[in-house]
């Protein structure tokens, strides 16, 4: 099934404009149930209601509130959200271009493909200079009510969008506690250094399925054909005892499985 646009843009960089489409790179493929009534299996629905009365409480008399940390509460009506809401816009303004080790892993949220809308010419220039010059651009545009902030990167021969986390979102490793433990031997780095080596490999994506959707969807089809099927209960590895034990034992078991 051929991809569908969700969105549409304008990549822009100084005087440059490049009209784009915008598709999801990713899809959600999480197993969803539906609530259902269990004596008619009419599906069920969720109402709010009050925590004190255990009433239902309309739609028209819901509102928003900040509920601060000393309990306090300010009410904020829907005019004033919406004063507060960025300007619409179908620009995405290149800020910047970077090498792309300077973005660190965590702060990459969702990745788009950008696909060409119309002027085909514009987007493979810019696709040809993002090759050339090894650079990624950091982006800024406003979708559905809500500025992002991205990297701009070549995907094969497609431009790709990555949003980003926002200044604050991201915790820095040296929030965490130092790591404790005693010393390791050189022979444990020694053997730890084999063990990786005898566990390089390729990249090889089609390895990473979702073990709990397949093992959901292979109930579902069998009681759907009215079958009976007892599936075998996840084993937990065991853990522990000492490093140097567990070490050799997973590097007999890497180069047994070579």
């Amino acid at each position: 099934m051929a991809a569908r646009a969700i969105w549409k843009g304008v990549v822009r960089f100084g005087d440059v404009a490049v009209p784009v489409k915008l598709y999801s790179a990713v899809e959600d493929r999480s197993v969803h149930f539906r609530l259902l009534h269990e004596t008619d299996l009419v599906p069920v629905k969720q109402e709010m209601v009050h925590p004190g009365t255990g009433d239902p409480v309309p739609g028209d008399e819901v509102r928003r509130g900040w509920v601060a940390d000393d309990g306090s509460v300010v009410m904020l009506e829907p005019e004033e959200l919406e004063a507060v809401e960025p300007e619409g816009s179908r620009d995405i303004e290149i800020t910047r271009f970077l090498d792309p080790a300077v973005v660190s892993h965590p702060w990459y949220v969702r990745p788009y493909y950008l696909g060409p809308d119309g002027d085909e010419e514009a987007y493979f220039a810019l696709a040809g200079a993002l090759e050339s010059s090894g650079k990624e651009g950091v982006a800024r545009w406003v979708m559905r009510k809500k500025t992002y902030h991205g990297a701009l990167r070549l995907q094969g021969e497609h431009l790709m969008l990555v949003t980003l986390r926002n200044a604050g979102e991201v915790v820095p490793a040296s929030a965490l506690p130092s790591p404790g433990g005693r010393d390791l031997q050189k022979a444990e780095v020694a053997m730890a250094g084999k063990l990786l080596e005898a566990l390089h490999g390729d990249f090889d994506p089609a390895e990473w399925r979702d073990e709990y959707r397949d093992r959901v969807m292979e109930l579902v089809e069998a009681k759907a054909e009215g079958k009976t099927i007892e599936m075998e209960p996840y084993r937990a590895k065991e853990t522990g005892g000492e490093l140097s034990d567990a070490l050799k034992a997973s590097l007999d078991a890497a180069r047994k499985s070579a």
